[in-house]
């Protein structure tokens, strides 16, 4: 048990570390990686990875470790507990379908973004997502949506954490302009975001609210700043991304203000 909660299983919590270590940029790790990524030993780091092996969670090859389509099955009790994103899916395609760009749902998970939904547009484009996919939050639509639909003091808590890197020339860096945009954001019921997670990627994003009224998800359409310019981002496309948001709403128990 957990010295600090005896409520928390010091193994499990442990174990999840290790499942988390594995990414894009970790596909693959040895025991020394995992042990040194998560901070575990390489004693508790080689039992957890054996256990996930014998479990069908992994799969071990010349001393790599990977994950195997079994861990899934977690991310999935997760999407099918929610039956809002079978209600969402056809909205969604209907906005994909309309301005021909990919449109995406996400929810907040710390201080990331994770996918849950998505309908690729019949086009390509140079920034490749799926469900299950992660982002960080503060440069992307649908995070500053999800962002600024928190309380003050967890928003503060965020605010005074998060690193925020320069991930292109356009990111906002400054924990003060971020905040200012965050409350542009809640003020105005959407945000829209030109290249500063992805150089040459816009996107414009709206919430998701559930019968009480809170923000559950966020949804967007990301287009290729060479075919759509910010003010038709602005425009045209935000008023349909308003409206498919208010939709999948309504479809979940959202009446409106």
């Amino acid at each position: 048990m957990s010295r600090q909660d005896p409520d928390v299983i010091d193994s499990v919590e442990k174990a999840f570390r290790v499942l988390q270590a594995f990414s894009g940029e970790h596909p693959s790790l040895t025991v020394s990686e995992a042990a040194e990524l998560t901070g575990l030993s390489r004693a508790t780091a080689r039992r957890i990875l054996l256990t996930c092996v014998k479990l069908g969670f992994a799969e071990a090859v010349d001393r790599r470790f990977r994950l195997t389509p079994r861990v899934l099955r977690l991310g999935y009790g997760y999407l099918s507990s929610l039956p809002i994103w079978e209600r969402a899916q056809p909205h969604m395609r209907a906005l994909a379908d309309e301005v021909r760009e990919s449109c995406s749902a996400a929810t907040l998970d710390g201080e990331e973004i994770v996918y849950v939904a998505r309908v690729p547009a019949n086009r390509s484009m140079s920034i490749v997502l799926s469900v299950g996919s992660r982002l960080p939050a503060y440069p992307t639509s649908m995070g500053r949506v999800l962002l600024a639909a928190l309380p003050e003091d967890a928003l503060r808590r965020y605010l005074d954490s998060v690193e925020l890197k320069a991930l292109t020339p356009h990111t906002i860096t400054d924990p003060a302009e971020l905040e200012r945009e965050l409350r542009r954001v809640r003020e105005q019921g959407y945000a829209l975001v030109d290249g500063e997670r992805e150089e040459g990627v816009r996107s414009a994003a709206a919430p998701v609210r559930d019968g009480t009224g809170a923000v559950i998800a966020a949804i967007n359409v990301s287009a290729n700043a060479g075919r759509v310019s910010v003010d038709e981002l602005r425009e045209r496309y935000v008023p349909r991304v308003v409206a498919t948001a208010h939709a999948i709403s309504g479809d979940v128990g959202f009446a409106g203000p």
